[in-house]
């Protein structure tokens, strides 16, 4: 294979053959960065890594690879080059579909023609066929149409996967699909009589013969968590992997080494068990499992109504008397599951079907639920509350979860020590120039070898930041809403529209959105009307329109060219201290004698004003303003902290040059 010099280089063999390749000095560097990472373990000490360090984990790396960068290609190649059997993994679909429809395709043309790469997704995301066969059996539920029977059954026999991705016409949340998707808690392994045409199977086959498998984070973590128990494993054998939009892995990771137990899972289960009670039995065992589903579910209703009725997430403590009958009906709960699953598996030896399947997976909710019923204890280090409760109610639904206050024991045991190599990116992984907060919160080491590359992009000359004046109202203020639509509209005027403006609330997009659409002579819209494509489209086509955002608009927002010409953000996105587990987070923080709001609350915002910042310069050729309408930036300490971390556009709190900026943009456009 050649060098990353001769593959990256100024003369070299994507300069060479790639239309549009631009040399980027930064990419070169993190190509070789990550080769060293990855390279063979003979060369390792001559390449800086210190192998007789005492630490049983794997090799790490973190690299913050700004936007223009090219950081894909830049792990991608080395990763192909090392010979390795790697992971990637993402956080979003949008970078998957980059990946596998574009970045792999140019290596195979190029680089490795006999490369192999294949997208892994959960399990939800491929048709059973046991369930379709079982459903068009039954066809009693009115789910199907003679169309719909008819398009899949004609996809069965041409698909290699089953993947639902396939089928546009189908939402992967349509009633048909939950019917016939696969499900562990449904699946007969070897006993199907599927198993041998079984499309999970399949792809399992082709992945483990693959080179490199593109992942999202929540996959990868849910393939630790059953590793850890040593059964279930979804992915097949690696020894590297590398994590691209890094700066997600601590919540992604939360989820999966927590507990949670739901109404949504209990009434699930005792609807499939009610509708194989009817298409499968008769009788007496026939009423006897709809019996038992009846129990369960009126045992659930109840433990629901137990909670206080308002929305939102909250502290969950047993003792509270305020959820003493909540507690007697979660003991009451899990000895319901532990019956109905006796029962269940009882039933196995005796008819055909799943009941094997129910029974487990009503043992498994029973235990959940015990454990986040039961006392916290000490954890490993003598520290009590490794867990933190809560509970949250939804319009819908009501959850009791225990979640761990830190992943980085977890990362350690189930991630560092069952693989060689780990790569961390993303474009924003520091804090003030550092990787300090990164590394506490993910359990690397201070030492770990680290990279930080800037954007390509030409922000002194093509970008302002805008700060309004020291007098202009703090979030807090009285007069700080009316002050904020204000400067909203005098700044999308200067801009003729071409706006994403960001808010860090549902109510403040849509108090602002009530104060200025109608004020506004341009198109406008706003997040909850149409789905994130259909907007970011409409979006981008009309040139002049204004589009008002809240949460996941904040990053993943790719709209190159004039269209996106200012970038909004109305205060420091700071997250609600309520929060349960951040709560949490932050107690553990201060126990230990450290001031979580500077070590905690702080890092994390900036990491999110970083990403909503980061909307803005797409490409060489863009340019634009950032505004953020807090001027705690300028009259807090911490304001600096912030101000280091944003890309270095000359820094404004004029109006005036605001206006000239954006009248000479489009004089030259």
């Amino acid at each position: 294979m050649p060098s990353m010099l001769e593959i990256f280089g100024e003369h070299g063999l994507l300069a060479g053959n790639v239309p549009g390749f631009v040399h980027r000095p930064g990419q070169l560097l993190m190509a070789e960065a990550v080769e060293r990472l990855l390279a063979g373990e003979e060369d390792r000490q001559d390449l800086g890594f210190d192998d007789d360090a005492g630490l049983s984990d794997c090799s790490c790396m973190t690299v913050e690879a700004e936007t223009g960068l090219g950081k894909t290609l830049a792990y991608l190649i080395p990763a192909v080059c090392s010979g390795k059997k790697v992971i990637i993994s993402t956080n979003t679909r949008n970078l998957q579909d980059q990946i596998l429809h574009r970045e792999i395709p140019l290596i195979k043309r190029y680089l490795a023609p006999e490369l192999q790469a294949i997208c892994v997704k959960g399990r939800q995301n491929y048709i059973c066929l046991y369930r379709w066969h079982q459903h068009l059996a039954s066809q009693r539920d009115g789910l199907f149409t003679d169309t719909a029977q008819e398009k899949i059954d004609t996809w069965i026999q041409l698909t290699r996967h089953g993947d639902r991705a396939e089928l546009a016409w189908l939402s992967g949340s349509s009633p048909l699909w939950q019917k016939i998707c696969c499900q562990s808690h449904f699946c007969l392994g070897s006993s199907c009589p599927e198993a041998t045409v079984c499309f999970l199977s399949q792809l399992r086959r082709d992945a483990a013969s693959a080179d490199l498998l593109v992942v999202n984070h929540h996959l990868l973590f849910s393939d630790l968590a059953v590793r850890s128990t040593g059964f279930g494993e979804v992915l097949p054998r690696y020894e590297t992997v590398l994590f691209d939009e890094a700066h997600h892995l601590e919540n992604v990771a939360t989820t999966f080494f927590g507990r949670t137990f739901s109404r949504l899972q209990s009434i699930d289960l005792a609807g499939d068990i009610e509708r194989s009670a009817q298409a499968e039995l008769a009788g007496e065992a026939q009423q006897g499992v709809l019996a038992t589903a009846s129990a369960l579910t009126g045992v659930v209703e109840r433990f629901v109504l137990a909670f206080p009725n308002t929305r939102g997430r909250f502290p969950l403590d047993w003792e509270n008397s305020k959820l003493t009958a909540a507690a007697a009906l979660a003991e009451q709960l899990a000895d319901q599951l532990e019956q109905a699953a006796d029962y269940l598996e009882g039933l196995s030896g005796q008819h055909n079907g799943a009941w094997e399947q129910y029974g487990q997976r009503a043992g498994e909710l029973a235990t959940r639920l015990r454990l986040i019923l039961a006392a916290p204890g000490d954890d490993p280090a003598g520290e009590k509350n490794s867990f933190t409760y809560w509970y949250e109610r939804t319009e819908r639904n009501l959850s009791v979860s225990a979640t761990p206050i830190e992943v980085a024991e977890d990362l350690h045991k189930t991630l560092y020590k069952t693989v060689r190599h780990c790569l961390f990116t993303s474009a924003t992984l520091t804090t003030g120039g550092s990787f300090s907060y990164f590394f506490s919160r993910m359990g690397l080491e201070k030492d770990t070898p680290s990279l930080s590359l800037a954007s390509p992009f030409d922000y002194k000359n093509r970008t302002l930041f805008y700060v309004p004046e020291r007098s202009f109202p703090a979030p807090a203020d009285p007069g700080y809403q009316q002050a904020l639509h204000a400067r909203l509209e005098e700044l999308v005027q200067c801009a003729k529209g071409r706006a994403l403006l960001l808010f860090t609330s549902l109510q403040a997009m849509e108090a602002a959105h009530a104060s200025l659409a109608e004020r506004l002579p341009f198109p406008v819209f706003m997040q909850g009307e149409a789905t994130r494509h259909t907007l970011l489209e409409r979006f981008s086509r009309e040139i002049n329109s204004v589009l008002f955002a809240v949460a996941s608009f904040w990053e993943g927002v790719d709209v190159p060219g004039e269209s996106l010409s200012l970038v909004v953000m109305d205060k420091l996105p700071f997250e609600v201290p309520t929060d349960p587990v951040i709560m949490a987070r932050m107690r553990r923080i201060a126990d230990r004698g450290g001031n979580p709001f500077f070590s905690f609350q702080i890092p994390r915002a900036i990491f999110t004003l970083r990403q909503g910042a980061g909307r803005l310069m797409r490409t060489t050729e863009d340019r634009g303003v950032v505004a953020v309408l807090d001027v705690r930036l300028l009259t807090k300490s911490y304001g600096q902290q912030f101000l280091k971390s944003l890309p270095p556009g000359p820094l404004t709190h004029d109006l005036t040059r605001i206006a000239d900026f954006f009248s000479s943009s489009i004089r030259e456009q």
